[in-house]
């Protein structure tokens, strides 16, 4: 469905499944942010992990230009969109639920940057309950080649041998110029999504998914990320699911990929309680 020109889906479990799943507490609501190119068709297979879980589940995935071309020339078009997709919780009266999210590539993750910055500066999402992130393949950094690879994939063989060689030309000297070469002067203007979040992390537990195969985010960028905001005390779990391609790690490992995202998830709420009734025993002895 759509809003304020911003397309997404929403699914509500049925009241038995939430009930078996979540005993009477809220049940979480997962929203998945997905990969630059992605079909609602593809993210809606792992919305049903949580789906199947008694999740309340939120998709949505920016559009191309807004990632390759607006956040490559430093426009902050996806700021908006991330205050969008945070009012759909209220449109919807589920901002009191535990809030879980599930990005998915550099796409993904661009888009959660700034809905980072908005929980860490905004009034409005100050009562926000974020209890946790997997992060599917990502984040990349200042990695041309990857792009590009990206980017070839998602034109795919439709368009004209031409048009992709003058696009992927133009795409390529861009991000050179601006996100590299020039980098250390625009970044006082526009910070990549990996420093930015690196800089300022959110402090909710973040489990990381990623693969050694992948031949468009390498893992090194992934391993020193973790590495750099675990120092600043954010919680982090990972897997290497070492031969899986990118964004691919669920196709090629479905049960297992099932398995670790629904038990980061119940470790995510069994945080939260144990924070609830910490907090209740304090409120109890005063």
């Amino acid at each position: 469905m759509a809003t304020d020109e911003i397309d997404y889906n929403i699914v509500f479990p049925d009241a038995g499944t939430s009930e078996r799943h979540w005993q009477g507490t809220k049940e979480p609501v997962v929203i998945l942010l997905g990969w630059a190119g992605c079909k609602d068709k593809h993210l809606s297979k792992y919305s049903s992990i949580y789906n199947e879980q008694g999740c309340v589940t939120i998709r949505y995935t920016a559009p191309l230009k807004t990632v390759f071309i607006s956040e490559s020339f430093g426009y902050k078009e996806l700021s908006s969109t991330a205050l969008k997709l945070l009012e759909i919780l209220y449109d919807y009266e589920v901002e009191n639920s535990p809030i879980f999210f599930h990005i998915f590539s550099n796409g993904g993750f661009m888009l959660y940057r700034y809905i980072i910055e908005l929980l860490h500066t905004d009034k409005q999402f100050s009562s926000l309950c974020v209890i946790g992130a997997a992060v599917d393949s990502a984040p990349g950094n200042a990695n041309i080649r990857g792009a590009l690879r990206a980017l070839t994939a998602i034109l795919g063989p439709k368009i004209t041998p031409v048009l992709r060689y003058v696009l992927l030309t133009l795409f390529v000297v861009t991000v050179f110029l601006l996100r590299i070469v020039l980098y250390p002067l625009t970044k006082y203007i526009h910070k990549n999504h990996y420093d930015a979040v690196q800089e300022n992390p959110p402090s909710w537990p973040h489990f990381y998914l990623y693969s050694r195969a992948d031949q468009v985010i390498r893992h090194r960028d992934v391993e020193l990320f973790m590495e750099t905001i675990k120092q600043k005390g954010v919680p982090v779990d990972s897997f290497d699911f070492h031969s899986s391609p990118h964004v691919s790690h669920f196709l090629k490992f479905p049960e297992q990929y099932t398995l670790k995202c629904r038990d980061f998830l119940a470790a995510c709420m069994k945080n939260l309680e144990s924070t609830e009734i910490k907090r209740r025993r304090h409120v109890e002895s005063q």
